[in-house]
């Protein structure tokens, strides 16, 4: 019950976080230039140990915002906006690197994003086998 509350909690949160300054667009004038000519993506990517976000707790959380700059607190925000791109924000496109090792081990890492891509709402869930198989997913976007 307590993950599940936690998950609510962070969830709520994230919610406020995205959307909370996309709802002054509503209030505008219908006459009012827009406030940007860039399609606003925003992000909120949570990693936690489990088999389900909704069976775990986040232990991570970090913004992403790619537009009309990469910014957020996500550490290598350029790339991670520039390897989103490449898949036109389609996170099921992402895959695993050529070479990449990793040990059979099952030790579950559930990884969330939502938020705005591009205008869109998006919510994606993964869950990886092991830590080793989330990071090498991608180049850094699942690298926080």
């Amino acid at each position: 019950m307590r993950n599940t509350a936690r998950w609510a909690a962070t969830l709520a949160l994230t919610a406020t976080a995205v959307c909370g300054p996309l709802t002054g667009s509503a209030l505008a004038a219908p006459d009012a230039a827009p406030a940007s000519l860039y399609a606003p993506s925003a992000l909120v990517l949570t990693m936690g140990y489990g088999d389900s976000a909704a069976m775990s707790s986040p232990a991570r959380a970090v913004t992403l915002s790619c537009a009309p700059t990469a910014t957020g607190t996500h550490p290598a925000a350029g790339s991670a906006c520039a390897e989103l791109r490449g898949v036109n924000g389609n996170f099921e496109a992402l895959r695993a690197r050529e070479g990449a090792l990793c040990t059979k081990q099952y030790d579950p890492v559930v990884v969330t994003v939502v938020g705005v891509w591009q205008g869109q709402r998006v919510s994606y869930e993964r869950t990886f086998a092991n830590e080793c198989v989330k990071s090498s997913y991608g180049a850094s976007l699942f690298a926080f």
